[in-house]
């Protein structure tokens, strides 16, 4: 089984994700071949919270160029975690508030 660290690799915090804390959903960079499952169980172990489902979205890479040589940055996922009613929030979230 894989750790929670390889799981979850980084959040992702932009205007719509930081909108969406409000209703306790909360936007991860999780690894390509995680399921909801173990992305549960991972943010479960590493905030000490209840989750109550995850939504998962496979993001193609973008195309980019430089001069007349392009190629694609790499495929990766996202995760969006919604939290118990219970539940108190991740506090790392909430310093950026």
């Amino acid at each position: 089984m894989k750790k929670a660290q390889d799981i979850i690799i980084r959040p992702i915090i932009t205007e719509a994700s930081m909108q969406n804390m409000q209703e306790k959903k909360y936007t991860f960079k999780v690894a390509k071949d995680a399921n909801k499952i173990e992305i549960g169980k991972a943010v479960e172990e590493l905030f000490g919270v209840q989750v109550q489902k995850v939504n998962t979205i496979s993001c193609r890479g973008a195309l980019k160029r430089m001069g007349r040589n392009q190629g694609y940055r790499p495929d990766w996922k996202k995760a969006i975690v919604t939290l118990t009613e219970e539940s108190k929030g991740i506090e790392f979230f909430e310093t950026m508030m």
